[in-house]
């Protein structure tokens, strides 16, 4: 993942695409600050494949907020370059799964763990991002699962 990467941040520098190059800049600073944070710890001295792909996530659901937003306040020439990082970091994440996989997978994980009460919910959500980490929202997937076991 680091090595895709980089490997695209250097072909935005050769072909001087400055907006497609401040985001890639954003994602290496972004993975730099947690590998930081890692050592700080001790143990691991740099991010999985897995944490990358949380902190890719985790920016394009930022940048979805900020272009709400910013849509709202009338911004919208600010609204379309939010989108358009996401566009550019989506890129770098697997494909999203369908609402069909995700019902899917949420009965497979229920089934999975045995869950038969809200009580089980954590196990349930430790299995999904197990196996789905990047290619779900998992602030949709908490509601859902909820109301499965509720």
């Amino acid at each position: 993942m680091r090595s895709r990467l980089n490997e695209a941040l250097k072909t935005a520098m050769k072909e001087k695409e400055a907006a497609r190059l401040s985001t890639l800049r954003l994602i290496n600073a972004a993975i730099k600050d947690r590998d930081i944070a890692l050592r700080g710890q001790g143990g691991e001295t740099e991010v999985s494949d897995d944490d990358i792909l949380a902190i890719l996530g985790k920016m394009v659901k930022q940048r979805q907020e900020s272009a709400r937003a910013y849509e709202e306040g009338g911004r919208l020439e600010l609204a379309e370059k939010e989108l358009a990082e996401v566009g550019i970091i989506e890129e770098f994440l697997p494909k999203q799964l369908t609402d069909d996989e995700v019902e899917a997978a949420v009965a497979a994980a229920i089934d999975e763990v045995g869950a038969d009460s809200i009580r089980d919910m954590g196990k349930v959500m430790g299995v999904l991002k197990g196996k789905f980490t990047g290619r779900m929202d998992f602030g949709k997937v908490g509601p859902m699962v909820k109301a499965r076991l509720g």
